[in-house]
């Protein structure tokens, strides 16, 4: 269920955008070293050696300040790309490593969204991966946990808590509370923040194919294809975006 992310993508899996913005009105700062600077090596996440040294440095940093709050969720986030991205054998480990991180950072700031959302994704991760049982155990807290989101702030990273809560109603199954037309509305609401998210179209093409609307779907699909990438997570564009020609494909045949 994954800024965001997360992802989603629970991939929702996107994935932080709520980074500072500096306005330059002076010199520029001298420029850092990449092999220092987490968030360089993070954008370079598609190199998973990448991804794990800027986790090596949140981690040190948490570390050495457990409420560092910064520290924390960005810690939470990279272990949910690498649990997504990482040798089968090491992923279990790396999201409950970032559900951890997830709890450090609520812990440290309980009023901002991303210790939450963090929690939710890196759940519905090991949800999503390691089968019906695991699911369910984690099904109310990730619920919770999006519902907090919600209640702090529900644009944060463009409607990520709606497309999360999207996914959770897709996966989790009717007798546990999981339903496919509430999917959809949690889905087409995180679309009005950000129309052209991959991730909010992709998961809204899946809903759609178990609600028998292929054509919609299909339609939907070629949204995705048609989106332009996000600069802070043309990762999981191009993933989904290869997701949904895939999926395309299979509905034409």
């Amino acid at each position: 269920m994954e800024e965001r992310p997360d992802p989603g993508d629970f991939h929702a899996a996107r994935l932080s955008r709520t980074g500072p913005l500096f306005a330059l009105v002076h010199a520029a700062p001298p420029a850092q070293d990449p092999a220092g600077d987490p968030e360089a090596l993070y954008a370079r996440r598609e190199d998973l050696a990448s991804a794990r040294r800027a986790a090596e440095i949140w981690a040190d940093r948490l570390g050495r300040d457990p409420s560092d709050f910064e520290a924390a969720w960005k810690l939470a986030r990279a272990r949910y790309w690498l649990g997504g991205h990482a040798p089968d054998d090491e992923r279990k480990a790396l999201l409950e490593a970032g559900i951890e991180a997830g709890r450090a950072a609520a812990a440290a700031r309980p009023d901002r969204p991303e210790g939450h959302f963090w929690i939710a994704a890196n759940m519905g991760a090991l949800a999503e991966s390691h089968g019906l049982r695991q699911g369910l155990r984690y099904r109310g807290a990730i619920r919770d946990a999006l519902l907090t989101v919600l209640e702090i702030d529900p644009a944060f990273q463009q409607g990520s808590a709606d497309r999360a809560l999207g996914r959770w109603y897709y996966k989790v199954p009717g007798l546990f509370g999981g339903s496919k037309k509430k999917s959809e509305e949690h889905l087409r609401k995180a679309l009005t923040y950000n129309p052209r998210s991959t991730a909010s179209l992709y998961f809204l093409a899946e809903t759609l194919i178990a609600l028998d609307r292929e054509d919609e779907a299909r339609k939907t699909l070629r949204q995705v294809l048609d989106a332009p990438l996000d600069p802070d997570w043309a990762p999981e564009d191009r993933e989904f975006k290869a997701k949904a020609a895939e999926l395309l494909t299979e509905l034409k045949s």
